[in-house]
């Protein structure tokens, strides 16, 4: 087992360890991939203020995010088929993020069901919902939710038509993977993979037995996209569905003030300041660059969280400081799972949580909740 120091770390051994079809969908943006770039690229550009001689003992990193105890300010991100990049990937990051004390989201789009990551926690997680053109089935998800004890129920307002991602078309993405030459090659080289996927599930379960044809494999990710999701979303399906559901709602995918202050009046207990990776509108703005202004549009409001980029804990440390009560992280828990499963997301939290700790004490703050703009070099 090699040394892992960093989330970059991480990051190569799960390349060499996942098939390539699967490591390209986690590790891509759509188009010129310049707004995924611009996530990271803007994050480093941000210089933390360096302070000496401050007492920095007994610190804490430990705050709320809608309420609910975190042991840092860090969810994990809805990411779709997290179940092939390691076998029932999303049961295995929900295990991880609980003895962890984060919360842990899990996608419409997940390779384990809601009914499955249920069974392996003895605390609520959260669920991400897409909207799909069949309302009906868009009230079971809620419904199915509710009856899993999930705490919070994330909309993802961005995705009512996909970018296009061009890695994807290349290596013709679809849930189970397509048995080419190429693909075939590149399994024989991950043999620990292929065994893996062997027992673990392989096709969308939150889906199973909506998708017409029998649900058991999808042609390609961005047909059954294209014909399923609702690209006539609107604020009124957001009304509905917060009535609908009748908890905690946050609102995934605000990159503009004046839709931060429409998902308020929306009434968002929490909204995520986000691009979707950059796996979306090619060429828009990176999420740290869009959070200062929403923070203070709308932050005496509702809790404004940050999405995008996040590779370590002093990312997290620049995105608190400029306003987000919390962050959200998710290509950094795929590179975990990926590499090492279970073990590779614990790891991927450790590094963050200490990175985070450290670069607190180095910017003389004792308590997350004391981190402001004061810790950045203005």
């Amino acid at each position: 087992m090699p040394v892992i120091t960093c989330v970059e770390d991480l990051r190569l051994l799960a390349k060499k360890r996942v098939p390539k079809a699967f490591y390209d969908y986690a590790d891509s943006g759509s188009y010129t991939e310049s707004t995924y770039r611009s996530n990271s690229d803007d994050l480093a550009a941000i210089k933390l203020r360096q302070r000496v001689a401050i007492n920095v003992d007994q610190r804490s990193t430990r705050t709320t995010m809608v309420g609910q105890e975190v042991t840092m300010p860090l969810a994990i991100a809805p990411t779709g088929l997290t179940g092939m990049q390691w076998a029932n990937g999303e049961m295995l990051g929900a295990i991880a993020a609980e003895k962890f004390g984060v919360p842990f989201t899990l996608s419409t789009m997940s390779i384990c069901s809601i009914e499955d990551v249920a069974s392996v926690t003895s605390k609520p997680f959260w669920f991400q919902l897409y909207v799909m053109r069949d309302r009906g089935f868009v009230r079971e998800l809620i419904q199915r939710a509710k009856a899993a004890r999930c705490s919070a129920l994330m909309l993802t307002l961005d995705l009512q038509i996909l970018g296009q991602r061009h890695k994807d078309l290349k290596n013709g993405m679809s849930v189970p993977p397509k048995f080419t030459i190429a693909n075939l090659i590149d399994l024989a080289c991950k043999p620990g993979w292929a065994l893996r996927a062997l027992a673990g599930r392989k096709t969308f379960g939150n889906l199973a037995g909506h998708i017409k044809g029998g649900a058991s494999g999808i042609v390609t990710l961005s047909e059954w996209t294209a014909s399923q999701f609702d690209p006539t979303l609107s604020w009124d399906d957001v009304a509905w569905i917060k009535q609908e559901w009748g908890g905690k709602l946050i609102l995934k995918g605000i990159l503009d003030v004046e839709d931060a202050r429409l998902a308020v009046a929306a009434g968002a207990d929490a909204i995520v300041v986000s691009n979707h990776g950059g796996r979306q509108l090619d060429g828009a703005i990176s999420s740290i660059q869009a959070l200062p202004a929403i923070v203070d549009a709308v932050g005496h409001q509702t809790e404004v969280w940050f999405d995008g980029g996040i590779r370590t804990g002093q990312d997290i440390l620049k995105a608190t400081a400029l306003g987000a009560k919390g962050s959200l992280v998710g290509r950094a828990f795929l590179y975990g799972l990926g590499a090492m499963g279970e073990a590779g997301v614990t790891k991927m939290l450790e590094i963050l949580h200490k990175e985070l700790d450290v670069s607190m004490a180095l910017t003389g703050t004792k308590d997350i909740r004391e981190v402001g703009p004061s810790n950045l070099v203005r």
